[in-house]
């Protein structure tokens, strides 16, 4: 038991003059990012092991001599690179350890001071200062950089990355436009949250964020939909997700059609207690939800997807675009798959026919 826990002195807040008190919505607000912003980036890599984990199968169910394959091939492991090692990067590399899980072998962080990250050390992830090592490595790169640090190291790693590695970009000050121009590369996930006035804080004060991603109260905030903590996501990151695991399957030269049913199978395989036992009531993705119809007739059943920029898809409107904001079906079943992803369940209020309201505007 923690017996300083609840002891006035040590509180945040005390000492803080009246009239400056006022400000103290800033602490939560700076949390809730925190906290939205490593749930996502947990929820896109459980999604990256699961899509690889598919793969393995595929390819073993296919195989008659499965006996012999020992292993998933190290190009097909998700390998995650954090370029940073300030509060941002710390507390992302510890989800994703821990709530993914992804294994210390599987993560690397190259920070300006490799000295100040021995708890990740002695965990057996390997920390130092070479960005351009960092990114021949990972197939994942998180950027939690400052700013100002940013068009450095771009010009360092703009020549080494490969077209399908995807870079997720925590650098809010810096759009998704002017990082594709500094990185010479179009596999960019940058997602944007905008923050209310009034809000409500549910972020608590005291648990570190792995903790925090385990209260079903905070995890349902995080939701792609919920405008719950006075923090909503712009629901392009969702597209961008879903076309970066397309583009995966482009490098794969899978045919389409085999895409599209993974997609099904990572997503939408998950049903409420409502739905019909078949599922055949359920949203299922197809092919002219995310390339024009035009082109979908035109596109053969063995030729794979094209290549998606995903900055163009994160900055304009899409096929999928379209399909998402007009089915409150599809809305609630990505809502579902991404709380199961946690291990939690939407409680029955919020299961289909509540309507989502404006946070997906």
């Amino acid at each position: 038991m923690d017996m300083l826990g609840d002891l006035e002195s040590l509180q945040f807040e005390y000492g803080i003059q009246e009239e400056d008190r006022s400000w103290l919505y800033l602490q939560g607000r700076s949390r809730g990012l925190m906290i939205k912003a490593c749930a996502h980036a947990t929820f896109f890599c459980k999604l990256l092991c699961n899509l690889r984990e598919s793969f393995h199968e595929k390819q073993t169910s296919s195989c008659p001599l499965t006996g012999l394959l020992t292993g998933i091939p190290d190009d097909d492991e998700l390998k995650v690179g954090i370029i940073g090692g300030g509060h941002l990067g710390k507390q992302l590399a510890r989800v994703l350890l821990q709530l993914v899980p992804i294994p210390a072998e599987n993560l690397r962080i190259s920070t300006r001071r490799p000295e100040a990250l021995d708890e990740f050390q002695k965990l057996g992830i390997q920390c130092f200062y070479h960005n351009p090592y960092l990114v021949d490595w990972a197939n994942v790169l998180f950027l939690c950089c400052l700013p100002s640090q940013l068009p450095n190291i771009c010009l360092e790693i703009q020549t080494r990355l490969e077209k399908g590695c995807i870079v997720y970009s925590f650098v809010a000050a810096v759009p998704i436009a002017r990082l594709k121009l500094l990185l010479n590369h179009t596999n960019i996930l940058r997602p944007q949250y905008q923050c209310v006035e009034d809000f409500v804080n549910i972020w608590g004060a005291n648990k570190d964020i792995t903790a925090a991603l385990q209260d079903p109260v905070i995890l349902q905030a995080t939701c792609p939909y919920s405008p719950a903590g006075g923090i909503i996501l712009n629901i392009k990151w969702l597209e961008g997700v879903l076309y970066a695991v397309l583009n995966i399957c482009t490098a794969r030269d899978m045919p389409h059609l085999q895409a599209l049913q993974l997609l099904n199978e990572l997503l939408l395989s998950v049903h409420f207690e409502d739905c019909e036992k078949d599922g055949a009531s359920c949203p299922k993705f197809q092919l002219h939800d995310f390339v024009s119809q035009i082109y979908s007739k035109n596109l053969s059943q063995q030729r794979p997807f094209p290549w998606f920029d995903l900055t163009a898809v994160q900055l304009k409107e899409t096929p999928f675009s379209q399909h998402l904001s007009a089915s409150t079906a599809l809305q609630d079943h990505l809502t579902y798959r991404y709380c199961d992803s946690f291990g939690i369940s939407l409680p029955q209020e919020q299961q289909p026919g509540v309507s989502t309201g404006s946070a997906s505007q």
